[in-house]
Formats: C-alpha cells, sequence, structure tokens
C-alpha cells in the first residue's frame, strides 16, 4: 500500500526529492568569519587607497604634509600692500585658513581685505567656491589660472591678487605675518604687533614646537596608517600640551603678558580639539577642557574683541565629520559639544 501522505515517509521521500533537484539554488550561507575576513580586507585595502590621497605617508605610516607651493612675499614688487586689492581665500572649517582670519580680525582689516569663502566637497574632490569668483567654481580651477599646468594640491588659505590675477601666498604661516606688518596702513588696530621684533626668537620656538607636536600632531594621529605612526604621534601631542599647560599656569600668554602669533597659531587647534580630534582623530587621552590653565587659556583667546565672530563650529563639524570619509564613513555629525562654556569667566590677567 502506498504510504499516506502525510506519514513520515512520505515526508522525507518529498524532502530527498527536493534536494535532488539540480535547479534548487543551496540555501547554505557563508561561515560568519569568512564575511567578516572578506569585509575587513576589502575595506582595509579601500581604506589604504582612500588614505593615500587624503595623507601621504611614510615608510612607516606617519602622516607626512607636503609643502605649500606658493610662497612669494608682501611688500614688494609685484604685490605692494593696497586696500581692497587682495581677496583672502578660506574654508571656515580649516584650522589653518583660520589663523588668517583671526589676525584680520584683531588687526582690524575687515575693510581692506575681502574674505572669499569655499566649502569641501567630497564629489568635486576639493574646495568648492560658495559664490563663483573670477570665472572659477573650484579652487582647482583657480590654482590653474594662476599656474597652467598645476597639479599640486589646492589648498586654503590663498591670499589672491585681483590686479595681476595671481596667487600671492598659500601658506598660512606667512600669510599671518604678512598680515601682522603689511597693511597698517589700513588697519583699525596698527599699533596691535603680533611678532614683535624683541620676541620673535621666542615666538619662532613656540611655533615650531607647536606646529609638529599639536598644529600637525593631531593630524598625524588622525591620518596614520599605523599603530606605531599614531602612538609615537599621540605620546608627543600630550606631552607637549602637558607642557603648555604648566608654561601657561606662570604667564598669561605663550610669551608673556601680550597675545602674539604663536597663540593665534596655537589658538585655532585648541578650539577644534574638543569637537573633533578628540573623537575623530583619536586624541582622547585628554580635552582641553579638563586642563586647569589651557581650558583657561582657550576661553581668554576666544574672548579676545573680534576673535570668536572666526569661529564657525558647525562648518567646523560638518567639514570634518562630513567630509572625511575614510575616518567617518557613516557621515553622522555629531550634535555636541556646547561650547557656550568659552563664554565663561577665564580669570586670566
Amino acid at each position: 500500500m502506498a504510504p499516506s501522505i502525510d506519514s513520515p515517509t512520505a515526508r522525507s521521500q518529498s524532502r530527498r526529492s527536493h534536494n535532488s533537484n539540480p535547479g534548487t539554488p543551496s540555501k547554505k550561507a557563508l561561515p560568519p568569519k569568512l564575511v567578516i575576513w572578506l569585509g575587513k580586507t576589502v575595506w582595509t585595502t579601500l581604506w589604504h587607497l582612500m588614505m593615500a590621497k587624503l595623507a601621504p605617508r611614510s615608510a612607516s605610516g606617519a602622516y607626512l604634509r607636503p609643502p605649500s607651493r606658493f610662497r612669494h612675499a608682501m611688500g614688494t614688487h609685484p604685490y605692494p600692500p593696497v586696500a581692497g586689492r587682495y581677496k583672502l581665500l578660506v574654508g571656515l572649517g580649516c584650522p589653518w585658513a583660520h589663523r588668517t582670519l583671526v589676525v584680520r580680525a584683531l588687526k582690524g582689516l575687515e575693510e581692506a581685505i575681502y574674505v572669499c569663502v569655499l566649502s569641501p566637497s567630497p564629489t568635486e574632490g576639493g574646495w568648492v567656491f560658495d559664490q563663483e569668483e573670477e570665472g572659477c567654481r573650484t579652487l582647482a580651477q583657480l590654482y590653474a589660472r594662476a599656474e597652467p599646468g598645476y597639479s599640486g594640491r589646492c589648498t586654503v588659505p590663498v591670499l589672491w591678487d585681483t590686479e595681476t590675477k595671481s596667487i600671492v601666498n598659500n601658506e598660512s604661516a606667512d600669510l599671518i605675518v604678512m598680515l601682522n606688518a603689511q597693511f597698517n596702513g589700513f588697519a583699525q588696530h596698527p599699533d596691535l604687533d603680533l611678532y614683535p621684533p624683541e620676541l620673535q626668537e621666542e615666538i619662532d620656538h613656540w611655533n615650531e614646537k607647536v606646529y609638529h607636536a599639536v598644529n600637525n600632531g593631531v593630524y598625524r594621529c588622525g591620518f596614520a596608517q599605523t599603530q606605531a605612526a599614531y602612538d609615537t604621534a599621540c605620546t608627543e601631542l600630550f606631552t607637549t600640551l602637558d607642557e603648555l599647560d604648566a608654561v601657561l599656569q606662570t604667564r598669561r600668554y605663550l610669551c608673556g603678558d601680550r597675545v602674539t602669533l604663536a597663540d593665534v597659531r596655537l589658538f585655532t587647534t585648541l578650539f577644534r580639539f574638543d569637537v573633533v580630534y578628540y573623537g575623530l582623530f583619536k586624541c582622547n587621552r585628554r580635552r582641553i577642557c579638563d586642563y586647569p590653565n589651557l581650558g583657561a587659556y582657550l576661553r581668554d583667546l576666544y574672548q579676545l574683541p573680534g576673535v570668536a565672530g572666526t569661529c564657525d563650529l558647525e562648518s567646523i563639524k560638518q567639514d570634518y565629520y562630513g567630509n572625511l570619509f575614510p575616518l567617518n564613513p557613516g557621515g553622522i555629525i555629531p550634535a555636541g559639544p556646547d561650547m557656550a562654556s568659552l563664554l565663561e569667566p577665564h580669570g586670566r590677567t
């Protein structure tokens, strides 16, 4: 007698018949271990490729910042200091461009030097003008106009000469010295000297130390491509921050009782530290607000006349979290932190 359709024998025959059908796809999934290995291998390979474009590295995996290309001096032919002739091209999220905005504000050069804002665009692969300038939509187009065939990095800040249609300089360290000294005839605060001769040696000392370990040090942490490179950069960063905190216990500013270019150069990194570098760049041993002297020093600089107006927290978060895809693939921008604490009394005299 044939087996019942609901009998165990019939069900067994049905399973054998189904499994023997060559047209039926297998339902076996890849082992989780293999899936993880494949995903990690593919992502790591792509990450290294993207990082190679974003951040050149040494053989040991340490970040190497390329030098600036345009280093002309202001004050002599063909670049005399003239009000209204030059445009300062900046990105509001960029700490190097932020330096120039701070000096421009402290000196009172708003009427003499026009500011043109750009924003980073992942789809364009570089900086894009918020409003077209000199017939150019991107900074790369402007660089090519200044030097046909140019193939280097197109960075901000840039001091652009509207008369000769050329780039005067694109190195922030040079530009803040020029802004401090070359436009006093048009400045609202010409007597403010941020680079006085008697302090230049000390200012240069701090600039060199702070640039390597702090200004570029946070990038050496965030863009490190090996653990050893990261560990070295992170140790140097916090060793220097500890030293700065100790120095600022006995003096108001880095070089004494007056603000200088050394403070400006440090400020723009400190302002971004707790917002960006602490988390995104893995500089998370301590926050600046955890340092008793550095935290108060940051508030002091932020509260100097005109400085707060140069600080755009939302642009900073958008530029870093929204555009550095290899470091933040999801593109999620954090809600905090609350920077209202920068308006609290700093108690430094």
